[in-house]
């Protein structure tokens, strides 16, 4: 009768002990963090330092568009890109796992399996949250200006959480798949040329046919117009509707593809 309940708090406590790990891991190796934000950081400065000008003419608005006007429409974009930075990251984690032995071991001890896969996407969603703060600092100090209330920020936590742990299921299911670790980091590496493809950095209406299609289309877009209409106030129109959509659909798909990778691998 309380075979099933017990299976459940055991698989939580398991969980809540690879998080710990994940945890010491990150109190251990602060670069984690920084490594997570870096690459964003140059991008942002970049985008608002060397191009802000004559793309922030192009978005009109209110003084007809300049760098700041630039700032407040990139950010968000950059902070997508920081969640694939920092997916990456976990897909490196996985694999290292994977490869050096630690796995096996934990197979022979009592564990619940699915506590080590949650163990890492657990972890990864409170360093992708830091790296997402530093960020947002440094966006600060460059010119963003956010209208968002208390109301709006707590909302553009609660999409970054779930992107970030669709996209971290998707980037353990990767890291399985790899067969080294500089393979599982190459294999995540579209993930952060997605932002640039969607309307991150430039409207989608500025890009030829095929590419506008891929760019309207892809999840990176609804993901971005959801995040920049809670932090800016722009219309969201169906985009929290399909971002929604889309992380069911990956975090589902990444989350059952790990499992039956993870129960599939022999025991060594």
């Amino acid at each position: 009768m309380n075979a099933v309940p017990s299976a459940v708090s055991h698989a939580f406590a398991d969980s809540a002990t690879m998080l710990r790990r994940q945890l010491r891991h990150m109190l251990r190796y602060p670069t984690l963090i920084l490594t997570a934000a870096g690459v964003p950081v140059v991008f942002l400065l970049l985008f608002v330092y060397v191009l802000g000008g004559i793309l922030g003419t192009g978005l009109g608005g209110p003084s007809g568009g300049d760098r700041d006007a630039y700032a407040n429409y990139v950010v968000p974009g950059v902070i997508l890109m920081t969640v694939a930075t920092a997916a990456q990251g976990t897909a490196i984690s996985v694999a290292i796992d994977m490869t050096e032995g630690i796995v096996a071991r934990f197979r022979t001890m009592a564990i619940a399996r699915v506590s080590v896969l949650t163990g890492h996407v657990l972890g990864s969603l409170i360093q992708t949250l830091l790296s997402i703060a530093a960020v947002i600092g440094v966006a600060l100090l460059v010119g963003f200006e956010p209208t968002a209330h208390v109301s709006e920020w707590l909302g553009a936590i609660g999409v970054l959480a779930m992107i970030i742990l669709a996209l971290t299921w998707l980037s353990v299911a990767l890291a399985m798949v790899a067969k080294t670790v500089a393979t599982a980091s190459n294999m995540l590496t579209p993930l952060m040329i997605l932002p640039m493809m969607g309307s991150g950095f430039v409207p989608t209406d500025t890009m030829p046919g095929g590419l506008k299609w891929f760019a309207e289309y892809q999840p990176f877009t609804p993901f971005i117009e959801t995040l920049r209409g809670l932090l800016m106030g722009t219309p969201i129109d169906n985009s929290a509707i399909l971002a929604i959509g889309w992380c069911a659909l990956i975090a589902l798909g990444g989350y059952l593809w790990a499992k039956k990778l993870y129960n599939r691998e022999p025991a060594k």
